[in-house]
């Protein structure tokens, strides 16, 4: 048996959930008019610290680091 991890896994950022080609995943409606920072990291599913200000959000995977809305210009 394989312990190979999939490189092109992927997870939903809002429910963590993994993304499975030719399945939607309903994505809440303030995410969808970006109003919500992610919740879950897109790379391994796992539940990320997040930080909410005025002027944007960060959000920090214990595993993939730090995602920032400026870095992705979303404020």
């Amino acid at each position: 048996m394989s312990n190979v991890v999939d490189m092109d896994e992927r997870y939903n950022p809002f429910t963590g959930k993994r993304i499975v080609p030719g399945v939607d995943d309903a994505v809440p409606a303030a995410a969808a008019l970006g109003l919500e920072p992610p919740r879950f990291c897109e790379e391994c599913g796992r539940r990320m610290i997040v930080q909410v200000s005025p002027d944007g959000w960060w959000a920090k995977c214990s595993r993939h680091g730090v995602l920032d809305s400026k870095r992705l210009e979303h404020r």
